[in-house]
């Protein structure tokens, strides 16, 4: 007999006459268990689909809602982890300890950016009924400490149920030159803007072949995948004839635009008849009171955003087409939603180029008129402005990141032809992001597992709505639901909504909360706080219930210290880093953070008689970053790209022959006015500048790489401009970092979410 005896259930004798095979019995789905498709959109406004009264073109989401079921009545968490944590888990966001967002961890349970093992996701819980899991685009459940090439890996798709994993692990990512991860690995684009490569259609490209390849070798087998697009979250870029055809259709400007989709919800019945507009979000001017350039760039601002929600819903239409030509469509859910709000990070002007502001460099007027044909192109970081904001989340209030409508009223559309037929409909309940978990166990037939990987489960805190998807008379969940993000808060219960905006840095006691009836004002137009003082206590009571259940507490609006503690306590004191020829994909919370700090840069290299060219080392992309490289012509050359703005330091002379060693030293001025460069060839002075621009903020959410710059580059070379010589390593030491304006570091971090 073996060590593994016992496990084996067959016998094992001296021959094989005497002896008897075993196979231990394989997981079978359950009987007539469906396959399972989640679409997740970033940061699309209630309004922004066709089917939820936009004039943006969809037809591939409305003619799901034709078929299927829309919802008006869909609630998320406001913001993109948070809204991906209950979504994956089916519990609230800080029961499971991502609170806010993956990119810190604040020291409190509900806070460490990290799903808690004892939350298994619905990926971890269908593979234990049988199914296969496919995930393709953002994830941005991993702290982004922990998204470099040694891990841990544990917090990643495939260490969380997930069997493939193609997408990125960011909040945000260049949709023409992603941050790409494969499984575990960083990996290259498989294209550029020039070829024309987009990572929508590649995310679609991506999920057809594991699907191709799931239904070739396991057909009985069903599967879920979620597909997470990048669109429409910041920078919005689509190709430039689309977005293009999109200007006519906005230049009227967002208050005509939300009068029109207001007229068109009402005559799709997804609200009720006597809705009415609230009044315009506070930072936001009527259109008319805008200068006829500026009405001209903004109308293209938010052509950018239409052309990225048109175009992936182009490539969406691939993928379901696929689903039909395979036979598989009508026994595949198909779930299409977004994740919060549209995004107010575009403030009240909007940004051709973010990265420019994020690190105090304005963006003029002027400046936005003159790169208008550039807007949604590969050098540029566009996001719309407030009013396009507002619009996109008509009829609600306020944006992303608040707990009123705007933020966390989503479109939800369901489409099921072998389980809800063909007929299309409305369902006006109220449903959360934690309840789709609950309802697709319903679905399948099966209970949330008391253990997953041997790690005991918390409860489900998520309701199943599964009988409103026949019956649309279905009452809504019988318990309350809680919302918080960075200090707003809010919380619905049997048709009535208590809600708090939170001014940051101001003390939570002087919170005004609001009272809407839901269930007779869609819009929370009429604040009904005064006429119903008891109500409002009470459910303002039962917050603070519900928050020390759910590992709220402590509320903390502390942005800037969020993630100043963060990067501290990341990499603590450290102050030397090294990397070697090979290296890349370093993500830039993992990069040597150079931030209003002195730092020098050594490239250690053989120079012969063959003089080489490239990069030695590059951080950031072409919006914004830094690189040290060698010329065509052998000069050494340093370049900061601050919004576009080019900071370039040249050698005299070319690098001779024999030199092992090529450095910078960066020293901030003691006054704060700017920085100085200067060039070393071993250790001798090749050149120095004073520039008045430092990074601040923020460098790029584009990684560090060694001996090339991979996809957008830095500077004016063509990228990826691999280094040609013989490069061993590349040190970056860093020395006392000085004061961080903590304001501009929460703008640019939380602009970027």
């Amino acid at each position: 007999m073996t060590g593994n005896s016992e496990e084996f259930a067959g016998k094992i004798g001296r021959t094989i006459a005497d002896s008897k095979p075993w196979w231990p019995e394989k997981v079978k789905p359950p009987k007539g268990a469906p396959n399972i498709l989640m679409v997740l959109f970033d940061d699309v406004g209630f309004s922004d689909f066709g089917c939820y009264g936009s004039t943006i073109r969809t037809p591939t989401i409305d003619a799901l809602a034709g078929e299927g079921l829309r919802y008006s009545g869909f609630h998320t968490t406001a913001m993109c982890s948070t809204t991906r944590a209950a979504l994956l888990t089916g519990r609230n966001h800080h029961s499971v300890g991502v609170g806010s967002l993956a990119n810190f961890d604040s020291g409190y349970p509900g806070y460490t950016g990290k799903i808690s093992k004892q939350a298994g996701t619905i990926a971890e819980m269908l593979r234990g009924q049988g199914y296969r899991n496919y995930m393709l685009g953002k994830w941005h459940v991993t702290p982004l400490t922990e998204t470099g090439a040694t891990g841990p890996f544990d917090g990643w798709p495939l260490g969380r149920g997930f069997d493939r994993f193609y997408g990125f692990m960011d909040a945000e990512t260049d949709q023409f030159s992603p941050e790409l991860v494969q499984d575990n690995s960083h990996i290259d684009p498989p294209g550029t803007f020039a070829d024309g490569y987009h990572l929508t259609s590649d995310l679609v490209d991506q999920a057809i072949r594991f699907l191709s390849g799931h239904i070739a070798e396991q057909p009985t087998v069903p599967w879920m995948t979620l597909l997470s697009f990048g669109a429409c979250h910041a920078p919005h870029q689509a190709p430039f004839d689309l977005i293009r055809s999109y200007d006519e259709m906005f230049s009227g400007g967002w208050d005509v635009e939300r009068e029109r989709r207001l007229a068109r919800q009402k005559e799709l019945g997804l609200v009720p008849q006597d809705t009415v507009l609230p009044p315009i979000n506070d930072n936001v001017r009527p259109w008319d009171k805008h200068s006829a350039d500026e009405q001209k760039v903004f109308t293209r601002l938010q052509s950018a955003y239409a052309a990225m929600l048109d175009h992936a819903d182009q490539h969406l239409a691939r993928l379901v087409g696929f689903l039909e030509d395979a036979g598989v469509r009508d026994d595949t859910i198909i779930i299409v939603m977004s994740d919060n709000g549209a995004s107010q990070e575009g403030g009240p002007f909007g940004f051709v180029n973010a990265m420019g502001p994020y690190n105090g460099r304005k963006e003029s007027v002027a400046e936005k008129l003159a790169r208008i044909d550039d807007i949604g192109g590969p050098d540029t970081h566009s996001n719309f402005p407030f009013g396009w904001a507002m619009a996109a989340n008509t009829p609600l209030k306020r944006y992303k990141q608040n707990t009123h409508g705007g933020g966390i009223r989503d479109p939800l559309v369901i489409s099921w032809p072998n389980g809800l037929g063909r007929e299309g409909g409305l369902r006006h309940q109220f449903a959360h992001v934690s309840d789709l978990v609950p309802t697709l166990l319903e679905i399948v037939g099966v209970e949330p597992p008391a253990e997953v990987n041997g790690v005991p489960q918390m409860p489900l805190e998520g309701v199943s709505f599964a009988a409103s998807l026949k019956d649309a008379d279905a009452p809504s969940r019988d318990r309350p639901q809680y919302f918080e993000m960075f200090g707003h808060r809010g919380l619905w219960l049997d048709g009535w909504k208590a809600v708090a905006f939170h001014p940051p840095g101001t003390p939570f006691d002087d919170d005004v909360w609001e009272l809407y009836h839901l269930d007779a004002d869609f819009s929370e137009s009429a604040d009904l706080a005064a006429e119903h003082p008891e109500r409002l206590q009470a459910m303002i009571d039962h917050w603070w219930q519900e928050a020390a259940a759910r590992n709220v507490l402590p509320l903390d609006d502390r942005f800037a210290a969020r993630f100043a503690e963060n990067a501290e306590r990341h990499q603590g004191a450290r102050t030397r880093f090294d990397f070697h020829w090979g290296m890349g994909h370093i993500p830039t919370e993992v990069a040597p953070d150079i931030r209003s700090r002195d730092y020098d840069i050594t490239a250690h290299v053989r120079i012969g008689d063959r003089k080489p060219e490239g990069i030695l080392l590059a951080h950031g992309d072409a919006t914004s970053g830094y690189a040290l490289y060698i010329d065509g012509a052998g000069h050494l050359v340093h370049v900061t790209n601050i919004g576009g703005e080019l900071t370039v330091l040249r050698s005299p002379a070319a690098i001779p022959a024999g030199t092992t060693e090529l450095g910078l030293t960066a020293r901030n001025d003691t006054d704060g006015d700017g920085i100085t460069y200067r060039l070393l060839i071993d250790g001798q002075a090749a050149g120095s500048l004073h520039s008045p621009h430092t990074f601040g903020p923020f460098i790029s959410w584009s990684g560090l790489d060694i001996g090339r710059d991979r996809g957008s580059p830095v500077g004016r070379y063509g990228a990826p401009y691999c280094f040609t010589g013989e490069l061993h390593r590349v040190s970056v030491r860093l020395y006392k970092q000085g004061d961080l304006d903590g304001e501009m570091i929460a703008n640019a971090e939380m602009a970027r979410q």
